[in-house]
């Protein structure tokens, strides 16, 4: 069938059920780097995301009568303009690119660009202004937006189309922007380290969420790669002496605690301009981060926040 016919229909409250319910028993937290840049990516994970996983977000385009994710793929690709599918697919790296393609396709001719880039800035906002001040939004936005304002923008399509909209006004869309803008900016170094790794989509979806600690095939099944694609993706990294059976080799840890490196080191620029604030910036986001997970408004599976 058509590859996005699975997710047809596929509503927030369908959304919030599999993902945003309590843990019925704790997962441990997967065993990731505690570098400057990993520590402030998982503090903003959370807030960056408010404009899907968040209800008020969701509510707005349950009225634009676009599911949720048809909204997650068009509202992030809504800052490139309205690119070609193909650019999309490329953008976005690790999904399956017919997937994405035919859901971006579906999300754009449904609802409009001004629509569905309004309707997640007035969702987050409204999120984070339930858990958060404008004082305490405004301490993590200010450095950040004024970290993020002088960064190269080589090889980064997702976070310059991001920087070049309109910043909100409030702080927490203040907030939600700037978090938002180090999610692309880390994720745009990522995929060129998945590049550089000799990685294709499949095969750097089943090292990560092996790694994290995810069962085979259960993250990267919501990336839209079916048992097949994935059973051939694992193939291809035995061969490479990176997996044995469905687990992870010596030599596969090495080689994606490498790709985590890279990733790190394509954040140094952000990571130099930040400098002192840093610390303060992580505590701050940090803590309104938790206060979302507690409010239903973002995963509590800690392996998901690890993984965007």
């Amino acid at each position: 069938g058509h590859p996005s016919s699975r997710l047809a229909g596929v509503t927030y409250d369908d959304i919030a059920a599999i993902f945003l319910t309590p843990l019925a028993e704790p997962i441990d937290e997967p065993d990731v780097t505690t570098t400057p840049a990993r520590r402030l990516r998982d503090a903003l994970e959370p807030i960056a995301t408010q404009g899907w996983w968040s209800r008020p977000a969701g509510e707005r385009l349950t009225a634009l009568e676009i599911d949720f994710f048809p909204g997650y793929v068009w509202g992030r690709a809504a800052a490139l303009g309205t690119p070609p599918s193909s650019l999309v697919a490329a953008t976005f790296g690790v999904f399956d690119a017919a997937l994405i393609g035919a859901v971006f396709e579906d999300g754009s001719a449904t609802v409009s660009r001004d629509d569905i880039l309004t309707a997640r800035a007035a969702g987050a906002a409204q999120s984070i202004d339930a858990v958060a001040g404008p004082e305490e939004c405004a301490a993590v936005a200010d450095p950040l937006l004024d970290a993020l304002a002088h960064l190269d923008p080589l090889g980064r399509p997702l976070f310059s189309a991001l920087r070049d909209l309109p910043v909100p006004a409030s702080p927490s869309g203040r907030l939600w922007r700037a978090a938002e803008l180090v999610r692309e900016h880390r994720g745009d170094g990522h995929l060129a380290a998945l590049v550089s790794a000799g990685l294709d989509a499949p095969e750097a979806n089943v090292l990560t969420e092996r790694w994290l600690g995810f069962g085979f095939g259960e993250y990267s099944a919501t990336r839209g790669f079916g048992p097949d694609a994935l059973a051939a993706a694992a193939a291809r990294l035995e061969a490479k002496g990176w997996m044995a059976g469905n687990d992870l080799t010596d030599a596969g840890r090495r080689a994606r605690a490498d790709i985590e490196a890279s990733t790190d080191a394509s954040q140094i620029g952000l990571v130099t301009a930040l400098g002192s604030a840093l610390d303060s910036v992580v505590a701050g986001a940090d803590a309104i981060s938790q206060r979302l997970v507690e409010a239903r408004s973002f995963p509590a599976d800690p392996r998901k926040r690890a993984a965007g």
